[in-house]
């Protein structure tokens, strides 16, 4: 454990030295879709370049989430050991939060460098690897699991979702976006981690009506069509396991804060640098050649959202009258 850094900086340039190598013999593009060939303008906003990176700017914003994973290992390494606090110092979980930052990076890489069907795999993975980590993490402390039996969850739920997302696309089949819900999850079980109470236990589900409406899908839209939004019964699984209040106490300003504000920037960027989709404002941003691309952005400041979570978690201060098991 005491490695993890260098181990994980190793890793990361030996898979950058990796795929400049498979790139240039061409391997990397065997599979390459022809939906986007070369000098298309991709559905990202980049124009395909011919490069080892087929949307230039779109993939290398990627070190972003790379140096930020780096930079969270660092720290912990630096910590001094045997801390309390889950995020002081290394141990299984704040490797695991710091690996899946890092795998952000390698992940939209290859689909943005490649454009291949099992980069986009890689991507989505990537995405669902770091986001069902806080969500399932405020419930480890709600049903006062262990960290292995974190990890035994985490890498079921991961693995389930790799599987079936291969095999069976996006929507693994039964119409469910897990990366989605997951921002959903996260939301509810923050709020019920800051208000626990029996009574709000259970309506704290409701929350996630209101995460659906942020990012563009009303009440309405959901209750005239329960077959589309059938997932949103998993808006309780936070109440579902969450049977005890958190014994640890969090500092939400200013780190929880800057994550999530972020996070919609991002998102509100993000929005705007899809051709097939366009916005109000995709004429106004979208442009094919420039170095400047909305999406590139997007990793950029996600990777400042993921940096920002983990000082939000290094707050973590056991409450009065409480101990650590």
């Amino acid at each position: 454990m005491n490695k993890a850094y260098p181990i994980a900086l190793v890793l990361s340039l030996l898979y950058l030295i990796t795929y400049v190598l498979l790139a240039n013999l061409d391997i990397l593009f065997h599979f390459e879709t022809v939906s986007e060939p070369i000098g298309s303008i991709s559905g990202w906003c980049e124009r395909v370049s011919k490069s080892i990176f087929r949307e230039p700017a779109n993939a290398l914003s990627n070190l972003a989430f790379m140096v930020s994973g780096l930079m969270i290992l660092r720290i912990l390494n630096k910590d001094k050991q045997g801390s309390k606090n889950t995020f002081i110092g290394l141990n299984k979980l704040s490797v695991l939060y710091a690996g899946a930052t890092i795998f952000l990076g390698p992940g939209s890489m290859l689909m943005h460098g490649t454009h291949t069907e099992w980069g986009g795999w890689a991507d989505n993975l990537s995405m669902v690897m770091y986001i069902v980590f806080p969500w399932l993490y405020n419930i480890k402390e709600m049903r006062r699991w262990g960290s292995n039996r974190f990890l035994q969850v985490y890498f079921l739920i991961i693995i389930v979702y790799a599987i079936a997302r291969w095999f069976f696309g996006g929507r693994l089949g039964i119409g469910l976006d897990l990366f989605g819900l997951s921002i959903g999850l996260w939301i509810i079980s923050e709020s019920l981690y800051r208000f626990w109470s029996p009574r709000f236990r259970w309506a704290s589900g409701l929350v996630g009506f209101i995460v659906a409406a942020v990012f563009g899908i009303t009440p309405v839209e959901i209750f005239t069509d329960l077959r589309e939004y059938w997932w949103v019964i998993l808006f309780w699984v936070p109440a579902i396991f969450s049977n005890q209040p958190p014994r640890i106490k969090r500092n939400y300003f200013p780190w929880f804060f800057l994550g999530m504000g972020s996070f919609l920037l991002a998102f509100a960027i993000w929005l705007q640098g899809q051709p097939n989709d366009p916005s109000w404002f995709t004429d106004i941003m979208c442009y094919p050649d420039s170095l400047l691309q909305p999406h590139a952005f997007w990793h950029l400041i996600t990777a400042f959202s993921t940096w920002s979570f983990f000082l939000f978690f290094r707050t973590e201060k056991l409450q009065e009258n409480n101990k650590f098991k």
